[in-house]
């Protein structure tokens, strides 16, 4: 089995453990997962390896109305649907580019001047760019 996870983006070490927390505003850890690298069994053509961890991870949570916070590694407008239909409510970043997000969103379409904002709503998963 192995246990180190390459990360090239990484500068100094490019071979690490990588491991995803669940954790409260205290620090309290619900619970956490050892990435091994994908997992290909658990992974389909609509769901990443990424997904399935935090799916994982937010089982225990479920029905409970907790809210994420989470960066743009796992965000993404599908994703933050399916945990609000697990009440389940996620703050965050997402890449402009990922899939799912609107077209007037995108950076190529998108020019705002300093101190400009643009904000899109839809079915309570609000944006602002």
């Amino acid at each position: 089995m192995i246990f180190k996870q390459y990360l090239p983006k990484k500068k100094r070490k490019r071979f690490s453990i990588k491991i995803v927390k669940l954790c409260d505003s205290t620090g309290y850890m619900y619970d956490m997962k050892v990435c091994l690298g994908k997992d290909r069994q658990r992974t389909t053509q609509h769901v990443t390896a990424t997904l399935v961890t935090v799916t994982e991870l937010t089982r225990k949570i479920e029905g409970h109305g907790h809210k994420l916070y989470m960066d743009n590694f796992f965000s993404s407008p599908e994703f933050l649907d399916d945990l609000v239909k697990k009440q389940i409510y996620c703050c965050g970043t997402v890449r402009q580019n990922r899939k799912g997000m609107l077209q007037d969103l995108r950076p190529k379409t998108t020019k705002l001047k300093r101190g400009d904002f643009c904000i899109r709503t839809r079915d309570g998963l609000k944006a602002i760019l």
